[in-house]
């Protein structure tokens, strides 16, 4: 009966295949990417749901009518879907729908202590947990097909790998380890816990504890371990700058430009030349100036500001990018695949090569350069009652720091002024412009977290000498005003405009998140205005009431913690943190790529066009994970040389404060070397300690001794890890005492949160 009715279908299907390409839900989509369109991935899983049963690939290729000039790109097409996962191709070569069959495709995310997850590409999808012997067959950030078979212990989904996907690490970096016969090669990522086989003749003479990177030359499964080959000796794990050298390539970050990309770039005149000037406003007399830091080597912002009798004018220049890293040039493809500029201690890798970063769109002094204006002014108020964007030429008067800046406003350095006093009357109007716009952003309620940032200072031989402190002066705020003003009316010119653009947004916080802050708030006795849906301005009442608490640092980072992170979009939804509705990057094209297509953007619009940009969203989508990537590499790296600096520190004692709060235990931050350390959980005391995430708390079941974030406590250094980049401290003393008042309130809590379960079964 079965095979009746499924004879019937493919008949059925068989006399309307000349409607099925032409009943394409996306045939406007993909005639407009491609010359002779194929049907697309909508068509494909349409027609094989309404086949019923899984399809052979010929007789797909019939029902659709491809031709044969189309069935290369049919077959890529497919092959795309399966890495998607959204159709699985069985042993039977026969193509199934992942859906139809319990399927579920995602990433694998590892962790060091062997099992690992599932991210489903569903995002209304739970993760899914994968056992120690499923992990075994993979590696972190490969691509999976998982079946769902239960639930473990935790109640958590469990799963089972059914079909890998993508196999994503096809070199890895990682440290020699030479046993019995063997060269084993542990993996830097700590998320991929199986060891590298590799045979001693082709290892590369490496020895124990040489960093090496490692090609794949034999996937993990269930039968066999992981093999390669070493292809790169990096150097002993103790060399200077071993540690950037492991996360470039532990995060896969492009460090190096090609021969072609370099050439290009210095391709171009090495000075503007007259003819550069056509179709901008000239503007070198006005006397901008650059203020950075003291060890900036690209410029891409200069700034000026002008009084006049009833408004301000504030000009800001950006570096002219989009003039020579065109949409079709190899600059552009090495840039947009970087998507940002790497700030390593000691090391930048720039997203443009350096004869266009630090040479010739770099704002250099006395020197001319192509630039981007926003040209705004505001009225006494701090209101902008009008901008324009225009393409200029400008030269900078002078390359100033905000050392140096401040030192003139502030300090009242008479030898600063005499240097620099043919900018000191703009300086001063810069400040006095600025003064106004912050009683705008006070007024506006934009949040304006107090942190400490720290610089590390190195030895001769690159390693850390000392952390120090920096405090941002007010020529840091100074600047930062100017940027954000010049951001929102770029922002507001492209939703103004016809045409694509890419926003940069801060979205309110979670639910989830909000409730728990309001918990954790009500312990100390403060309230988060707003209902559901607190602003902006409801966070800056809080942070005005706690501003001279001692406990200030610990509600701020809650505060703080209880935020999303901004991310990139091509959909404007504004930009929570900064109390703005519209907002993007503007103003740094030199070291972000969405700058640049705003640069781009912008300039199409004033030459009358409508900005049409392919893939947008999946360009925007690809900076905010560069942006995170880089991050990440950074982080990593400042670990490393923490860690490494800790050596032999094993036994003294410092002061910290609670940092982090985990089911684990506590981080602590020490006192004056800035440096963090763990604190585990059975270095806590002679007591169960229960994990209070809403609250950041740990809580002894008996003794309601109380650990919480920003808790003041003595410890000791009892091991430092360089393998896994692990400080474990030990518990002296602390100015903590059994808290009763906190133990009631977590107990509420608890009651509470088994309350609010209950009635959800209901």
């Amino acid at each position: 009966m079965i095979v009746g009715e499924t004879c019937l279908t493919f008949i059925h299907l068989m006399k309307n295949k000349k409607q099925n390409r032409r009943l394409d839900p996306q045939l406007a989509r993909e005639s407009e990417l491609y010359e002779n369109p194929i049907p697309s991935r909508e068509l494909i899983l349409q027609v094989m749901e309404e086949h019923g049963v899984p399809l052979k690939k010929l007789d797909l290729i019939k029902i659709l009518e491809i031709q044969d000039d189309e069935i290369i790109f049919f077959e890529k097409r497919i092959r795309a879907m399966e890495r998607q996962g959204q159709i699985l191709i069985n042993r039977k070569d026969v193509l199934c729908i992942s859906k139809k069959i319990n399927l579920s495709s995602g990433r694998v995310m590892g962790h060091p202590d062997g099992y690992g997850f599932l991210i489903p590409d569903d995002e209304a999808m739970d993760d899914v947990f994968l056992s120690p012997r499923e992990m075994s067959q993979v590696f972190n950030k490969d691509r999976v097909m998982v079946q769902v078979t239960g639930q473990d212990r935790r109640g958590r989904l469990e799963g089972k790998i059914v079909e890998v996907l993508e196999r994503v690490n096809k070199v890895l970096v990682g440290r020699v380890i030479q046993g019995q016969g063997v060269t084993v090669v542990s993996a830097e990522d700590k998320r991929i816990s199986q060891d590298i086989l590799i045979p001693y003749d082709l290892d590369l003479n490496a020895k124990t504890g040489d960093v090496v990177e490692v090609e794949i030359t034999t996937q993990p499964s269930f039968r066999s371990k992981p093999m390669g080959k070493v292809i790169n000796i990096l150097g002993n794990y103790s060399d200077s700058g071993i540690e950037i050298e492991i996360a470039l390539r532990k995060h896969n970050l492009p460090y190096e430009f090609t021969k072609e990309v370099i050439e290009e770039a210095q391709s171009f005149d090495q000075e503007v030349r007259e003819k550069d000037f056509k179709g901008r406003i000239d503007i070198r007399d006005l006397p901008l100036v650059t203020i950075d830091g003291e060890t900036a080597r690209d410029f891409d912002d200069a700034v000026y500001a002008e009084q006049k009798k009833d408004s301000w004018r504030l000009v800001v220049a950006i570096a002219d990018v989009s003039n020579y890293v065109k949409e079709t040039s190899m600059l552009n493809e090495s840039a947009i695949e970087r998507g940002n500029s790497v700030y390593f201690p000691r090391r930048v890798i720039p997203m443009l090569p350096e004869a266009l970063s630090n040479g010739l769109c770099s704002l250099n002094p006395h020197v001319d350069r192509l630039c981007m204006v926003c040209d705004m002014t505001f009225d006494l108020n701090g209101d902008i009652t009008k901008y324009k964007f225009y393409p200029s030429v400008m030269n900078s008067k002078a390359r100033l720091t905000y050392t140096i800046v401040d030192k003139i406003l502030n300090k009242n350095d008479q030898t600063l002024k005499k240097e620099y006093e043919k900018s000191y009357k703009d300086l001063v109007n810069l400040q006095n412009l600025f003064k106004l716009l912050s009683k705008k952003r006070e007024k506006r309620g934009a949040i304006d977290f107090d942190s400490t940032e720290t610089s590390i200072v190195f030895n001769d031989k690159g390693k850390i000498d000392f952390i120090k402190p920096i405090y941002r002066n007010e020529a840091h705020r100074i600047i930062e005003e100017c940027m954000l003003s010049a951001n929102v009316c770029a922002a507001n010119y492209l939703l103004d405009n016809p045409g694509d653009g890419i926003y940069r947004n801060h979205e309110t916080p979670s639910e989830e998140k909000l409730t728990n802050l309001r918990d954790f708030l009500l312990d100390f006795g403060l309230t988060l205005g707003g209902g559901s849906e607190p602003t902006v301005k409801d966070y800056g009442e809080i942070l005005k009431k706690i501003a001279n608490r001692p406990d200030s640092h610990l509600l701020q980072t809650v505060l703080l913690r209880s935020m999303q992170q901004a991310a990139y979009s091509s959909k404007n939804l504004g930009h929570f943190g900064l109390a703005y509705s519209a907002y993007t990057h503007f103003t740094s094209p030199i070291r972000r790529y969405p700058d640049l297509m705003v640069h781009r953007a912008i300039k199409s619009q004033l030459d009358g066009k409508n900005p049409k940009i392919k893939n947008i969203e999946a360009i925007a989508l690809h900076c905010s994970t560069t942006e995170r990537t880089a991050d990440d590499a950074t982080r990593d790296v400042e670990s490393w040389l923490k860690c490494y600096f800790m050596q032999d520190k094993v036994g003294d004692s410092f002061w910290g404060t609670v940092a982090g709060v985990t089911g684990f235990g506590l981080f602590i931050e020490l006192d004056d070397i800035y440096i963090e350390g763990l604190l585990h959980v059975t270095e806590l005391g002679n007591d169960y300690f229960t994990f209070d995430k809403a609250r950041h708390a740990m809580v002894g079941e008996k003794t309601n001794l109380t650990y919480r974030l920003g808790d003041r406590l003595e410890i000791k250094v009892i091991r430092v890890d360089l393998d896994s980049i692990k400080i474990d401290l030990g518990l002296i003393g602390s100015q903590k005492k059994p808290s009763k008042k906190f133990k009631k309130s977590f107990i509420r809590a608890e009651k509470s949160k088994k309350k609010i379960k209950r009635r959800k079964k209901k």
